[in-house]
């Protein structure tokens, strides 16, 4: 791929990991990015700040989250006894997922710095979703931007955020419109209005301070969860897994594991990739597990690769929070490094996993977190063959209400049965089902959309 080169600015805090992030953008957003990072700085060590940010995630989020383990999962003879499933329950929090985290601090800081009006980009909806109620709690402006292939498939949360105040505009294209195109648009509308207009970018992905900022602030997912597996088994769990599009979940989950601590580096990092029909198929968003290293929104990491080693490709996934062809810069510098593993699971293994869990335990999970509670059934069902006794701990990072009709389209009468006896069938194709979604989805939203142009 032919790619600028290495762009190391004197940054407060190092903006890359290894080789990977940086600063990859026009010269017009330094300064802006220079003042976030200057923000962030005083704000992590600003008593005052974090004493505000504690209570608001305590009384306005609903922190801590628990850990719960599951009570009939596995079944018996797919790991039933051997291996032992926790969830970490991010999708209790205010707006459906671990979202607010970190969009309670980035508000708190935009204001800090005079911005009276907050923009984000969304794919499932829950980012979006926490913009717009943190938005309404502040008295600040929000306008959010959306790929239209996404406002197909989230429409509850589309709904949720226009009532809550928010701006939302359907971003399309020739292809659909997906959550990259929403940021392009919304790093456009940035750009614009540097003065009044702060970004909450919604991953560990993007320029520097981006990635620093978000892991800091999605940090106390792994802070509850090592205490509370510690108070509930005695020990750290054996494995995490976490879904990873951008990765900003999965790199919450992990933060404090990463931590020189005792026992941290014997707990496996997992991260579950979208293989949508196939890790053989270009119908995937796996650029840890087929990409290339390349350039997207401002940063350095792997990428979906294009038609040419050059072009950064199109992802696909029937999880619109995963649908992302990039992926954040620590996770790529966690993969060379060997300390976090990045696995494929496929939409058939995702919506296997989203009916599991909601028939035999009673929750039901969004799309995303259904990746890592698939690859989680998977290793209870190898600990079956082994007869390792293993721990696991699933980063389940939001709920599955936005999904429901998503999903009821796809599989029909099938989401109603038994899925231990009446599994997905693995051949499942999501595409033409989503294309008619799209199709009436956009003639609803004639007037609201703008058009993107790469």
């Amino acid at each position: 791929m032919t790619t600028p080169e290495l762009n190391k600015r004197d940054t407060l805090i190092d903006a890359y990991f290894g080789e990977y992030g940086g600063q990859y953008v026009p010269d017009a957003l330094y300064p802006v990015l220079d003042q976030l990072e200057a923000a962030f700085v005083e704000a992590r060590k600003d008593p005052e700040f974090l004493a505000e940010l504690a209570e608001l995630q305590k009384r306005y989020l609903g922190r801590p989250s628990p850990v719960y383990e599951c009570a009939n999962l596995p079944l018996a003879g797919r790991g039933r006894g051997k291996a032992r499933i926790f969830l970490k329950r991010e999708d209790l929090m205010h707006g459906g997922a671990h979202k607010g985290n970190q969009v309670l601090a980035q508000a708190l800081i935009a204001k800090r710095l005079g911005k009276t009006r907050l923009i984000a980009e969304t794919g499932a909806g829950q980012h979006g979703v926490a913009t717009a109620m943190v938005a309404a709690l502040m008295g600040m402006e929000c306008a959010v931007y959306m790929g239209a292939t996404d406002v197909a498939r989230q429409q509850p949360n589309v709904r949720r955020m226009r009532m809550m105040g928010a701006q939302v505009i359907p971003v399309t294209n020739e292809d659909g419109g997906s959550m990259a195109n929403a940021i392009d648009v919304a790093i456009g509308d940035w750009a614009r209005n540097l003065e009044t207009t702060h970004y909450v970018l919604g991953s560990a992905c993007g320029p520097h301070p981006f990635p620093v900022l978000v892991k800091e602030f999605q940090a106390v997912i792994s802070r509850e969860s090592r205490e509370q597996m510690l108070e509930l088994t005695g020990r750290l769990p054996d494995a995490i897994v976490a879904a990873v599009g951008g990765g900003s979940n999965a790199i919450g989950s992990w933060a404090e594991y990463l931590k020189d601590m005792p026992g941290n580096a014997d707990v496996k990092l997992i991260g579950t990739e979208p293989a949508g029909e196939g890790l053989d198929t270009d119908r995937h968003g796996a650029p840890l597990n087929r990409g290339v290293i390349g350039f997207l929104h401002g940063s350095r990491s792997y990428v979906v690769r294009g038609a040419t080693d050059d072009e950064v490709g199109e992802s696909y996934s029937i999880s619109a929070g995963l649908d992302y062809p990039g992926v954040g810069p620590e996770h790529a510098y966690l993969m060379d490094i060997g300390r976090a593993q990045y696995v494929g699971v496929t939409d058939a293994e995702a919506l296997q996993a989203f009916r599991m869990l909601s028939r035999y335990e009673g929750i039901i999970p969004a799309l995303e977190s259904s990746h890592a509670l698939a690859y989680a059934l998977k290793m209870a069902e190898d600990a079956e063959e082994t007869g390792e006794e293993i721990n696991i701990l699933v980063n389940l990072s939001g709920r599955g209400d936005k999904d429901m009709e998503y999903v009821s389209n796809i599989l029909g009468d099938l989401l109603f049965e038994d899925p231990a006896t009446h599994p997905v069938p693995l051949d499942i194709k999501v595409s033409d089902i989503l294309s008619g979604m799209i199709t009436e989805s956009n003639e609803r939203e004639v007037g609201r959309s703008v058009e993107y142009h790469s």
